[in-house]
Protein backbone atom coordinates (compact mmCIF):
# COMPACT_ATOMS: atom_id res chain seq x y z
CA UNK A 1 0.00 0.00 0.00
CA UNK A 2 1.18 3.49 -0.91
CA UNK A 3 1.86 5.73 2.25
CA UNK A 4 1.67 9.16 0.11
CA UNK A 5 -1.88 8.02 -1.43
CA UNK A 6 -3.08 6.40 2.55
CA UNK A 7 -1.72 9.70 4.02
CA UNK A 8 -3.56 12.00 1.14
CA UNK A 9 -7.27 9.75 1.70
CA UNK A 10 -6.75 10.29 5.60
CA UNK A 11 -6.25 14.13 4.95
CA UNK A 12 -9.20 14.65 2.83
CA UNK A 13 -11.40 12.35 4.87
CA UNK A 14 -10.75 14.57 7.71
CA UNK A 15 -11.06 17.91 5.66
CA UNK A 16 -14.34 16.98 4.29
CA UNK A 17 -15.77 15.38 7.28
CA UNK A 18 -17.51 18.74 8.24
CA UNK A 19 -19.50 19.24 5.49
CA UNK A 20 -22.28 16.48 6.03
CA UNK A 21 -22.61 18.23 8.99
CA UNK A 22 -23.03 21.68 7.37
CA UNK A 23 -25.75 20.84 4.91
CA UNK A 24 -27.75 19.09 7.70
CA UNK A 25 -27.38 22.74 9.80
CA UNK A 26 -28.22 24.77 6.69
CA UNK A 27 -30.94 22.39 6.06
CA UNK A 28 -32.68 22.79 9.03
CA UNK A 29 -32.03 26.88 9.42
CA UNK A 30 -33.81 27.05 6.06
CA UNK A 31 -32.13 30.57 5.55
CA UNK A 32 -29.47 31.28 3.28
CA UNK A 33 -28.34 34.29 5.53
CA UNK A 34 -24.45 33.34 6.75
CA UNK A 35 -23.76 30.87 3.89
CA UNK A 36 -21.63 32.49 1.12
CA UNK A 37 -22.34 30.78 -2.22
CA UNK A 38 -18.55 32.17 -3.20
CA UNK A 39 -16.92 30.39 -0.26
CA UNK A 40 -18.56 26.73 -1.07
CA UNK A 41 -17.35 27.79 -4.90
CA UNK A 42 -14.30 28.78 -4.20
CA UNK A 43 -14.13 24.65 -2.06
CA UNK A 44 -15.48 23.09 -4.81
CA UNK A 45 -12.82 24.92 -7.27
CA UNK A 46 -10.08 23.09 -5.25
CA UNK A 47 -11.67 19.99 -5.53
CA UNK A 48 -12.07 20.27 -9.07
CA UNK A 49 -8.28 21.31 -9.76
CA UNK A 50 -7.16 18.13 -7.43
CA UNK A 51 -9.34 15.37 -9.19
CA UNK A 52 -7.72 17.05 -12.77
CA UNK A 53 -4.12 16.73 -11.33
CA UNK A 54 -4.97 13.29 -10.47
CA UNK A 55 -6.38 12.30 -14.03
CA UNK A 56 -3.46 14.24 -15.56
CA UNK A 57 -1.25 12.09 -13.68
CA UNK A 58 -3.31 9.23 -13.98
CA UNK A 59 -3.58 8.59 -10.52
CA UNK A 60 -6.34 6.31 -10.95
CA UNK A 61 -6.87 4.92 -6.89
CA UNK A 62 -8.86 5.62 -4.11
CA UNK A 63 -7.79 8.55 -3.42
CA UNK A 64 -9.44 9.59 -6.73
CA UNK A 65 -13.08 7.96 -5.03
CA UNK A 66 -12.59 10.25 -1.86
CA UNK A 67 -12.03 13.61 -4.02
CA UNK A 68 -15.34 12.77 -5.60
CA UNK A 69 -17.19 12.09 -2.55
CA UNK A 70 -16.23 15.09 -0.70
CA UNK A 71 -16.84 16.99 -4.03
CA UNK A 72 -20.29 15.48 -3.78
CA UNK A 73 -21.15 16.52 -0.57
CA UNK A 74 -19.89 19.98 -0.78
CA UNK A 75 -21.67 20.31 -4.21
CA UNK A 76 -25.37 19.39 -2.08
CA UNK A 77 -24.27 22.45 -0.69
CA UNK A 78 -25.14 24.55 -3.31
CA UNK A 79 -28.46 23.02 -3.99
CA UNK A 80 -29.24 23.46 -0.37
CA UNK A 81 -28.10 27.20 -0.78
CA UNK A 82 -30.41 27.71 -3.93
CA UNK A 83 -33.48 25.69 -1.26
CA UNK A 84 -33.03 28.35 1.45
CA UNK A 85 -32.33 31.41 -1.16
CA UNK A 86 -36.03 30.35 -2.11
CA UNK A 87 -37.92 30.10 1.08
CA UNK A 88 -36.04 33.55 2.14
CA UNK A 89 -37.71 34.99 -0.87
CA UNK A 90 -41.11 33.41 0.36
CA UNK A 91 -40.66 34.58 4.22
CA UNK A 92 -39.91 38.14 2.57
CA UNK A 93 -42.69 38.69 -0.11
CA UNK A 94 -45.39 37.05 2.81
CA UNK A 95 -44.10 39.60 5.14
CA UNK A 96 -44.90 42.32 2.37
CA UNK A 97 -47.86 41.33 1.73
CA UNK A 98 -48.66 41.57 5.39
CA UNK A 99 -47.89 44.76 5.76
CA UNK A 100 -50.06 45.61 2.41
CA UNK A 101 -53.20 44.24 3.95
CA UNK A 102 -52.85 46.81 7.18
CA UNK A 103 -55.59 49.13 7.18
CA UNK A 104 -54.47 52.67 5.99
CA UNK A 105 -57.11 54.59 8.03
CA UNK A 106 -55.30 53.10 11.14
CA UNK A 107 -52.02 53.73 9.92
CA UNK A 108 -53.42 57.68 9.63
CA UNK A 109 -54.64 58.06 13.16
CA UNK A 110 -51.22 56.17 14.82
CA UNK A 111 -49.54 58.86 12.69
CA UNK A 112 -51.60 61.42 14.13
CA UNK A 113 -51.32 60.01 17.42
CA UNK A 114 -47.34 60.13 17.27
CA UNK A 115 -47.60 63.76 16.05
CA UNK A 116 -50.33 64.56 18.80
CA UNK A 117 -47.56 63.11 21.71
CA UNK A 118 -44.63 64.16 19.51
CA UNK A 119 -43.14 65.98 22.44
CA UNK A 120 -43.15 63.11 24.78
CA UNK A 121 -41.96 60.71 22.01
CA UNK A 122 -38.87 63.23 21.09
CA UNK A 123 -38.02 62.82 24.89
CA UNK A 124 -38.59 59.62 25.22
CA UNK A 125 -36.18 58.71 22.03
CA UNK A 126 -33.70 60.95 23.93
CA UNK A 127 -33.60 59.65 27.33
CA UNK A 128 -34.15 56.00 25.50
CA UNK A 129 -32.73 53.07 27.43
CA UNK A 130 -32.14 49.79 25.79
CA UNK A 131 -34.73 46.85 26.55
CA UNK A 132 -32.11 43.99 25.06
CA UNK A 133 -32.05 41.53 27.33
CA UNK A 134 -28.09 41.05 28.33
CA UNK A 135 -26.35 37.40 29.24
CA UNK A 136 -23.53 36.84 31.60
CA UNK A 137 -20.58 35.41 29.85
CA UNK A 138 -20.49 38.17 26.58
CA UNK A 139 -17.52 40.37 26.12
CA UNK A 140 -17.68 43.98 26.95
CA UNK A 141 -15.94 46.79 25.66
CA UNK A 142 -14.85 49.64 28.36
CA UNK A 143 -13.73 53.07 27.31
CA UNK A 144 -14.43 56.36 26.85
CA UNK A 145 -16.30 59.39 24.51
CA UNK A 146 -15.08 57.73 21.66
CA UNK A 147 -15.37 54.25 22.29
CA UNK A 148 -19.57 54.75 23.53
CA UNK A 149 -20.05 55.71 19.69
CA UNK A 150 -19.18 52.33 18.50
CA UNK A 151 -22.30 50.15 17.34
CA UNK A 152 -20.84 46.87 18.89
CA UNK A 153 -24.30 45.27 18.35
CA UNK A 154 -24.40 46.37 14.35
CA UNK A 155 -20.61 45.17 14.09
CA UNK A 156 -21.05 41.76 15.57
CA UNK A 157 -24.09 40.86 13.29
CA UNK A 158 -22.06 42.32 10.08
CA UNK A 159 -19.10 40.56 11.46
CA UNK A 160 -20.81 36.98 12.60
CA UNK A 161 -20.07 36.87 16.41
CA UNK A 162 -20.65 33.71 18.06
CA UNK A 163 -20.72 35.94 20.95
CA UNK A 164 -22.52 38.80 23.09
CA UNK A 165 -21.13 41.98 23.38
CA UNK A 166 -21.96 44.91 25.00
CA UNK A 167 -20.43 48.19 24.53
CA UNK A 168 -20.38 49.79 28.85
CA UNK A 169 -18.23 52.79 27.54
CA UNK A 170 -19.12 55.88 29.50
CA UNK A 171 -18.22 59.40 28.39
CA UNK A 172 -15.03 61.30 29.81
CA UNK A 173 -14.47 57.71 32.04
CA UNK A 174 -11.57 57.99 33.72
CA UNK A 175 -9.40 55.16 35.00
CA UNK A 176 -9.63 56.60 38.92
CA UNK A 177 -13.48 56.07 38.75
CA UNK A 178 -13.48 52.19 36.74
CA UNK A 179 -13.32 50.43 39.69
CA UNK A 180 -16.56 51.85 40.77
CA UNK A 181 -18.12 52.27 37.41
CA UNK A 182 -17.34 48.48 36.55
CA UNK A 183 -19.18 47.35 39.98
CA UNK A 184 -22.26 49.50 39.00
CA UNK A 185 -22.51 48.46 35.73
CA UNK A 186 -20.58 45.39 34.81
CA UNK A 187 -19.48 43.25 37.28
CA UNK A 188 -23.57 41.39 37.26
CA UNK A 189 -22.34 40.54 33.78
CA UNK A 190 -19.39 37.92 34.51
CA UNK A 191 -17.41 39.01 31.66
CA UNK A 192 -15.48 36.22 29.82
CA UNK A 193 -13.17 39.10 28.36
CA UNK A 194 -13.36 42.70 28.53
CA UNK A 195 -11.57 45.34 25.88
CA UNK A 196 -10.22 48.24 27.98
CA UNK A 197 -9.79 51.48 26.17
CA UNK A 198 -9.45 53.94 29.13
CA UNK A 199 -6.55 56.69 29.76
CA UNK A 200 -7.43 59.49 27.29
CA UNK A 201 -9.03 61.32 30.10
CA UNK A 202 -6.23 60.50 32.30
CA UNK A 203 -3.29 62.61 30.87
CA UNK A 204 -2.82 65.24 33.62
CA UNK A 205 -3.46 62.64 36.41
CA UNK A 206 -0.44 60.49 34.79
CA UNK A 207 1.56 63.61 34.43
CA UNK A 208 1.40 64.33 38.19
CA UNK A 209 1.39 60.88 39.82
CA UNK A 210 2.35 58.07 37.39
CA UNK A 211 2.22 55.58 40.49
CA UNK A 212 -1.45 56.38 40.97
CA UNK A 213 -2.63 56.05 37.54
CA UNK A 214 -0.94 52.77 37.65
CA UNK A 215 -2.42 51.16 40.41
CA UNK A 216 -5.68 52.56 39.49
CA UNK A 217 -5.14 50.31 36.45
CA UNK A 218 -4.20 47.55 38.48
CA UNK A 219 -6.90 47.88 40.42
CA UNK A 220 -9.58 47.63 37.72
CA UNK A 221 -7.76 44.31 36.83
CA UNK A 222 -7.93 42.82 40.25
CA UNK A 223 -11.44 43.57 40.65
CA UNK A 224 -12.27 42.30 37.22
CA UNK A 225 -10.42 38.61 37.76
CA UNK A 226 -12.18 38.45 41.11
CA UNK A 227 -15.45 38.54 39.34
CA UNK A 228 -13.96 36.21 36.94
CA UNK A 229 -10.53 34.45 37.24
CA UNK A 230 -10.85 33.74 33.43
CA UNK A 231 -11.94 36.57 32.28
CA UNK A 232 -10.08 37.55 29.05
CA UNK A 233 -8.32 41.26 29.66
CA UNK A 234 -6.97 43.48 26.81
CA UNK A 235 -5.63 46.38 27.50
CA UNK A 236 -5.65 48.99 24.65
CA UNK A 237 -3.36 52.07 23.65
CA UNK A 238 -3.89 55.87 23.86
CA UNK A 239 -3.58 57.54 20.42
CA UNK A 240 -0.76 59.28 20.14
CA UNK A 241 -0.84 61.47 16.85
CA UNK A 242 1.72 64.26 17.55
CA UNK A 243 3.78 61.27 19.06
CA UNK A 244 4.09 62.96 22.27
CA UNK A 245 6.51 61.70 25.16
CA UNK A 246 4.26 61.94 27.56
CA UNK A 247 1.32 59.82 26.28
CA UNK A 248 4.24 57.26 24.29
CA UNK A 249 5.72 56.87 28.22
CA UNK A 250 2.04 56.22 29.42
CA UNK A 251 1.25 53.90 26.86
CA UNK A 252 4.41 51.88 28.02
CA UNK A 253 3.07 52.11 31.27
CA UNK A 254 -0.46 50.24 30.14
CA UNK A 255 1.87 48.14 28.16
CA UNK A 256 3.96 46.94 31.22
CA UNK A 257 0.49 46.48 33.26
CA UNK A 258 -0.86 44.18 30.40
CA UNK A 259 2.69 42.47 30.51
CA UNK A 260 2.29 42.03 34.19
CA UNK A 261 -1.43 40.89 34.78
CA UNK A 262 -0.79 38.52 32.04
CA UNK A 263 -3.38 40.71 29.82
CA UNK A 264 -3.10 40.94 26.01
CA UNK A 265 -2.25 45.08 24.63
CA UNK A 266 -2.91 46.01 21.69
CA UNK A 267 -1.02 49.19 20.26
CA UNK A 268 -4.00 50.47 18.11
CA UNK A 269 -1.22 52.61 16.01
CA UNK A 270 -1.95 49.87 13.24
CA UNK A 271 -5.41 50.36 13.11
CA UNK A 272 -4.85 51.80 9.40
CA UNK A 273 -3.04 48.77 8.67
CA UNK A 274 -5.87 46.16 10.07
CA UNK A 275 -8.55 44.29 7.45
CA UNK A 276 -11.31 43.43 9.63
CA UNK A 277 -12.53 41.89 6.39
CA UNK A 278 -9.85 39.55 5.89
CA UNK A 279 -10.01 38.65 9.30
CA UNK A 280 -14.00 37.83 9.12
CA UNK A 281 -13.30 35.76 5.82
CA UNK A 282 -10.48 33.08 8.09
CA UNK A 283 -12.84 33.25 10.87
CA UNK A 284 -16.10 32.32 8.49
CA UNK A 285 -13.81 29.79 7.23
CA UNK A 286 -12.88 27.97 10.27
CA UNK A 287 -16.63 27.96 10.88
CA UNK A 288 -17.45 26.22 8.08
CA UNK A 289 -15.46 23.96 8.93
CA UNK A 290 -17.18 22.90 11.72
CA UNK A 291 -14.50 24.74 14.05
CA UNK A 292 -15.74 26.34 17.14
CA UNK A 293 -13.50 28.55 18.21
CA UNK A 294 -13.44 31.52 20.39
CA UNK A 295 -12.18 34.98 18.76
CA UNK A 296 -9.45 36.06 19.82
CA UNK A 297 -9.43 40.02 21.68
CA UNK A 298 -7.10 41.52 19.28
CA UNK A 299 -9.72 40.65 16.29
CA UNK A 300 -12.08 41.96 18.31
CA UNK A 301 -10.59 45.08 18.96
CA UNK A 302 -9.30 45.09 15.49
CA UNK A 303 -12.89 44.99 13.82
CA UNK A 304 -14.23 47.77 16.46
CA UNK A 305 -11.64 50.26 15.64
CA UNK A 306 -11.26 50.12 12.11
CA UNK A 307 -14.37 51.13 11.91
CA UNK A 308 -14.07 54.10 14.67
CA UNK A 309 -11.41 55.22 12.30
CA UNK A 310 -12.78 55.00 9.21
CA UNK A 311 -16.46 56.02 10.00
CA UNK A 312 -16.33 58.05 13.89
CA UNK A 313 -15.28 61.49 12.29
CA UNK A 314 -16.54 63.56 15.58
CA UNK A 315 -13.51 64.57 17.35
CA UNK A 316 -12.09 61.47 15.71
CA UNK A 317 -8.37 63.41 15.31
CA UNK A 318 -8.46 64.44 18.40
CA UNK A 319 -9.86 61.38 20.24
CA UNK A 320 -9.26 58.23 18.07
CA UNK A 321 -7.27 55.65 19.23
CA UNK A 322 -4.29 54.83 16.89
Amino acid sequence: MNLAHLFEATMLVCFGFSWPLNVIKAYKARTAKGTSLAFILLIITGYIAGISAKMINHQYNYVLVVYFLNLAIVMTNIFVYIRNKALDRKAANKKSETITKLNISELAEAQEENMLNYSNSLDELINKTSTRKENENGVILLGGTLDEKIPVAELADNFSFTFDIYNKSSAGLSISNAVEYFEKNISSLVPEGILVHLGDSDISLFQNDSTAFDNYYLSLIEKIKNTNSKCRIALISVNNPAKEKTIALLNAHIKAIADTSKAVFINLDNSKLWNPEATKASVDFAYSMGLNIRKPLRDVAEILYSYAYNNIKANAEETMVG
